[in-house]
């Protein structure tokens, strides 16, 4: 799997753990994330992973480097995204 694609995955994964904000954009922890059995199958390498998706300005959290228990309240948004997007996502997981 290739970086962009590991993002798109990241995106999918904060909309299925997270909740749904009043602006569109999406929160989930960083603690839940690391410790989702499914995300720990997915990505490899879950902090270079948000840290790319950082970089391409498709989430936001306080830090650097995230790390396991002493970032685990880190709050991670998923900037809102176009609803056509998240319709397609939404019709992918409940097939």
């Amino acid at each position: 799997m290739n970086v962009e694609e590991e993002v798109e995955r990241l995106k999918e994964e904060i909309i299925r753990l997270g909740k749904l904000q009043g602006d569109g954009s999406y929160k989930v922890t960083f603690g839940v994330l690391f410790n989702d059995d499914r995300c720990a199958n997915i990505f490899e390498a879950l902090v270079g992973t948000l840290r790319a998706a950082k970089k391409r300005k498709i989430v936001t959290y306080d830090g650097e480097l995230l790390l396991q228990g002493v970032h685990d309240n880190v709050e991670i948004v998923l900037k809102a995204i176009p609803t056509t997007e998240v319709a397609t996502t939404a019709a992918v997981k409940a097939a």
